[in-house]
């Protein structure tokens, strides 16, 4: 037979699981105010001791004031909610993610409505999946965006009217010279040329390498005049101790953004074909009018 101690109606058994759970367990009221709660929660939320615990009003922890309206409506309805992610503001002003799983019980003394629930503090695996998708979307060697970025690209803009613009960018002889002076002398060069590109872009456009020495650059809201002078400045301004040479296109009608980078990189390779000799550091960039099937 087992000891009450043994058994979770016992009290005691109780009092001591919930003191050394690393979820935070807390009892709060209508009014919003924190009644009771753990170790876990006064560490969850930044808070030293229970006296600190009980000036909180719940509605000061939100970040954001209308998620914890849509967990109010979804606990009037159901009077549950399980696992509902939201920002915590911590008395330190610092945020913590969190999920919430509570339920609404009525005290049989007085028949006050409270909440019973746990917070489990997600935080350090939000920063784990932002790190990893992060690293899903970003070229290893140069730190820019890789090819996968252009299913996001396009996921937010080609269903909308908002125009673009694409300047693909590739460094001229580039395999010539990497056979001459070697693989990593040839990554420190892409290198250099990513942290150009980089430097030349606005916080809303987008540096993509595509591949090998090639890179192209996402111009969000750039029209015809905007991306020219990107293209210019690429090919112009460079320095960097190799040719560069870029070709551009803006969006036509609907079309999607490969078939834009297309163009782009159908413009560049007209402009080598008919302008081989570049001056040191870059050379003229100019965009093909697209063909009318190309929309």
């Amino acid at each position: 037979m087992s000891t009450p101690r043994g058994r979770l109606e016992d009290g005691e058994t109780l009092r001591q699981f919930v003191q050394r759970l690393s979820e935070g367990i807390y009892v709060t009221n209508r009014a919003g105010q924190v009644l009771a709660g753990n170790p876990a929660l006064l560490e969850i939320l930044g808070v030293r001791s229970a006296e600190d615990l009980h000036r909180i009003r719940v509605a000061e922890l939100w970040v954001d004031p209308a998620e914890r309206e849509r967990q109010a409506a979804l606990l009037a309805e159901r009077g549950a909610v399980r696992e509902f992610e939201f920002e915590l503001r911590r008395a330190d002003g610092s945020s913590r993610t969190v999920l919430d799983t509570c339920y609404q019980v009525q005290d049989p003394e007085s028949g006050e409505a409270l909440y019973h629930g746990i917070l489990v503090d997600i935080t350090e695996r939000k920063r784990l999946e932002r790190a990893l998708f992060e690293s899903s979307r970003r070229d290893a060697l140069t730190g820019c965006l890789n090819r996968r970025f252009l299913d996001e690209f396009a996921a937010r803009y080609e269903s909308t009217p908002t125009p673009w613009g694409a300047v693909v960018v590739d460094i001229l002889g580039f395999k010539s010279f990497n056979d001459r002076y070697g693989h990593a002398v040839g990554d420190q060069v892409l290198c250099r040329v990513a942290g150009f590109l980089l430097g030349m872009v606005r916080g809303e456009d987008h540096v993509v390498r595509l591949g090998g020495d090639e890179f192209v650059v996402l111009l969000a809201g750039r029209d015809a005049e905007g991306t020219l002078e990107v293209a210019r400045r690429i090919a112009e301004d460079a320095d960097l101790g190799v040719r560069m040479s870029a070709g551009w296109a803006v969006r036509e009608g609907s079309e999607t953004v490969e078939r834009t980078i297309a163009r782009a990189d159908r413009d560049l390779l007209l402009r080598r074909a008919s302008d081989q000799e570049l001056p040191r550091g870059g050379g003229r960039a100019r965009s093909s009018t697209p063909p009318a099937s190309s929309s």
